[in-house]
């Protein structure tokens, strides 16, 4: 299971360890947005600190509706205590958490200031 807590803007946040292919890692919040569907966002800082390798570019649509393009890369996240090899967004924004990270597991919270988020593999039931 993961667990992570609502924060005072009542956003969903998780602490992650995030990393390369050469485990160099960092943990890191990341606040969790069911309207993106990659795995994970990370900041160009965040990204060159640890050396994530580039993979390629796509597009995406924002929140706003507008078309974006991004930078891919790959990296590792620890998720549900295994090694897990990831694509990474590149976005400067706060980290994200998207749909394809939460593929397989059940999300829940406790929407209050506090409140407790956990996401639990849907295998294990």
């Amino acid at each position: 299971m993961i667990f992570g807590k609502i924060d005072e803007r009542y956003e969903a946040t998780l602490r992650l360890v995030v990393g390369n292919a050469e485990d160099k890692r960092t943990a890191l919040d990341a606040i969790v947005d069911t309207g993106f569907t990659g795995f994970l966002s990370l900041p160009l800082e965040t990204i060159h600190e640890l050396g994530l390798r580039y993979y390629g570019s796509e597009e995406g649509f924002l929140g706003d509706g507008s078309l974006c393009a991004f930078d891919i890369y790959t990296g590792v996240v620890i998720w549900d205590g295994q090694r897990r090899r990831i694509e990474i967004n590149a976005a400067e924004t706060t980290p994200l958490v998207g749909m394809s990270l939460l593929k397989g597991y059940r999300y829940q919270m406790d929407t209050i200031v506090g409140g407790t988020v956990t996401i639990s593999s849907l295998l294990s039931e």
